[in-house]
């Protein structure tokens, strides 16, 4: 098993790492609220410091708690932070 899938595996536990690396947005939220530091480490050794920056340019809903999303906004620079996403379930 690769590195990334064996993090993918981890961070996103509810379907195979496969799939999970296919969406390369979800995973990368999942990786940047419940991964380590060396997993962060991994992902950005493999696809760069850039693929945090897009996923919290257009952020999947219902992943990032609020200390995560102002940790990584903080880290990329990007003070004050855009409002954490919020998912809209339709009906409600």
């Amino acid at each position: 098993m690769s590195e990334l899938a064996a993090i993918a595996k981890r961070v996103v536990w509810y379907q195979a790492p496969d799939a999970t690396l296919e969406n390369r947005k979800l995973f990368l939220a999942h990786v940047m609220t419940y991964g380590t530091l060396d997993e962060i480490r991994a992902v950005r050794r493999e696809w760069g410091e850039r693929c945090f920056a897009e996923v919290l340019d257009d952020p999947p809903p219902g992943i990032f708690d609020p200390r995560s999303w102002v940790y990584w906004n903080l880290v990329l620079d990007r003070d004050p932070s855009t409002p954490l996403p919020v998912r809209q379930i339709p009906g409600v």
